[in-house]
């Protein structure tokens, strides 16, 4: 039984958090299959490498990732207007500004939390992307990503401020990951969990304006939280949460838009065409596998599929029979978990 009320299931958001090194287009594509309801982004790109680059490889995607969201970093209106021109051309959904990234390669490039403290360039920024998101007739949204803060801001006035400057250059959609980041001291990863959790900073946001879309994002781990949050904002965006325990993207894609729950090896077969398709191109099966190892988070014969899957994928001609060898694993005693 669905533990998420029926009336949040029309309009409630799934959302699965750009990742760096970790959602690409291997990863969506599993993701995809366990939430074919959610929105799924793309790792940050910067602006500049989406004009200068290898777009094949940076914006590269399979159909089936749809509804998709490319994630921008920068803070150069021209350049984000350009890249966002361009992932429009190239298809996406939605066009999403990092405002909230705390890495230190990402302050010395002037973009990501950082920009927090500079609101109307922020507004600039988000203006001028907004202006180039319409390409011959399709228009995809343009939204932000952020945090509460930075450092020691801890009013919420300021982040009210913050949210109402770039309202006011056209965005309507914020994924508000409710800590703050601490631009010195804390490394990313503890810039995750060290900094509290205040989401009733963004249910108040939700509040006072209704007329925003605000989706959460941040320390959201069971189906549980993410109901207490329905009660109160649009949506919920998934971080690690997706990525080391998949199996529960899939139950809340279920609980929200309904459907049937499939079992994690029905669901791990459906990858098999993708895999074969991507090993004749000449991808190696250890570059896919990597993204499905938390499958059997916590189940019996999880370590065994982890390792059969961790040892084996490396090898050259590596294929389908390994994961099947894996799935097998995963009928062993329940003492091998």
């Amino acid at each position: 039984m669905s533990i998420i009320p029926a009336s949040y299931a029309a309009s409630a958001r799934l959302s699965v958090a750009p990742m760096m090194d970790w959602t690409d287009r291997h990863c969506r594509v599993f993701h995809r299959l366990l939430a074919p309801h959610a929105r799924l982004y793309t790792e940050m790109v910067h602006a500049n490498a989406v004009v200068l680059g290898d777009r094949g490889r940076l914006l590269g995607y399979d159909p089936v990732e749809h509804p998709l969201a490319l994630q921008l970093g920068g803070s150069e209106p021209e350049a984000l207007a350009s890249a966002t021109r361009i992932g429009v051309e190239w298809g996406y959904d939605e066009v999403n500004l990092n405002c909230g990234c705390p890495s230190d390669r990402v302050q010395a490039g002037r973009f990501g939390a950082c920009l927090m403290r500079e609101p109307a360039l922020v507004a600039e920024c988000v203006a001028a992307m907004v202006e180039a998101a319409t390409v011959d007739g399709r228009t995809v949204p343009v939204t932000v990503k952020c945090r509460l803060g930075v450092d020691e801001d801890h009013e919420y006035e300021r982040f009210a401020a913050f949210i109402d400057t770039v309202v006011a250059a056209g965005c309507r959609t914020f994924v508000v990951h409710a800590r703050n980041a601490w631009l010195q001291g804390l490394s990313p990863k503890e810039n995750r969990e060290v900094p509290p959790l205040r989401y009733e900073w963004a249910w108040r946001l939700k509040r006072e304006r209704p007329g925003l879309e605000v989706l959460v994002n941040g320390g959201l781990a069971s189906e549980e939280q993410v109901q207490a949050q329905l009660q109160h904002v649009d949506g919920v965006m998934l971080g690690r949460a997706a990525y080391h325990d998949p199996y529960l993207l899939h139950r809340l894609d279920v609980a929200l838009y309904g459907g049937q729950q499939l079992e994690r090896g029905q669901l791990l077969r459906r990858l098999a065409p993708y895999v074969e398709a991507q090993r004749q191109a000449g991808v190696p099966l250890k570059h896919i596998v990597r993204h499905v190892l938390g499958l059997f988070h916590g189940q019996p014969g999880g370590r065994l599929f982890r390792q059969v899957l961790s040892e084996g994928a490396h090898r050259p001609g590596a294929g389908w029979d390994l994961v099947e060898q894996a799935l097998e694993a995963t009928l062993a005693p329940a003492g091998a978990a």
